[in-house]
């Protein structure tokens, strides 16, 4: 099977939900199976174990898509704290070579959902990995009126955090996934062994 983290922070569940559908879309791709982890708050271990990452996520995965709500153009400081404490995997070359990519939400549309997306990228850069976008070739990012970049996904959650995620925010993040496990199946099946 190929594995594709995907590992996320998030607030008011906007981001999770984004993260359950790039989920679905890893999901089908043949052979690929979606392993979904959250970073909890400050920290807090109790929030969703079942859903909290672990190191060995991390070694584990033929690919990583991070997520995070926009907090003034950046990461949310739990997953940015998380991201910072992966010293060990970076002079190690754990994530080198995979493929890796990002998505995000925010509360206002001009809420610095691009500059989160480039921000994520950096770290991911400095591992090594791979950045995986979306081309001009989803008719979505085309057609998009809220959320939706060729960086990654986004989606804009209104000011009560409240509004769904619309038709083509939801086709965004299913690319995403698709084309993630799809370079990670291919990467990985002609990788020297």
């Amino acid at each position: 099977m190929t594995k594709i983290l995907i590992l996320y922070h998030s607030k008011h569940g906007n981001t999770a939900k984004m993260a359950r559908l790039i989920g679905r879309g890893v999901e089908s791709v043949t052979g690929s199976e979606a392993v979904i982890r959250c970073v909890p708050d400050n920290g807090d271990d109790n929030h969703l174990p079942d859903l909290a990452v672990q190191r060995s996520d991390l070694q584990n995965c033929d690919g990583l898509i991070i997520g995070s709500p926009a907090r003034f153009g950046n990461m949310a400081a739990p997953l940015k704290t998380f991201i910072d404490d992966t010293g060990a995997e970076w002079f190690s070359g754990t994530l080198s070579g995979k493929p890796a990519a990002v998505f995000t939400s925010s509360s206002s549309l001009h809420g610095g959902q691009e500059t989160t997306l480039l921000t994520m990228m950096l770290p991911l850069l400095h591992h090594g990995m791979l950045i995986v976008g979306l081309p001009y070739s989803e008719p979505a990012l085309l057609d998009t009126a809220s959320g939706g970049t060729p960086y990654g996904p986004s989606h804009w959650s209104g000011n009560d955090s409240g509004r769904a995620i619309d038709h083509g925010e939801k086709s965004l993040c299913l690319a995403l996934g698709k084309r993630v496990a799809q370079i990670a199946s291919r990467l990985k099946n002609t990788a020297p062994e």
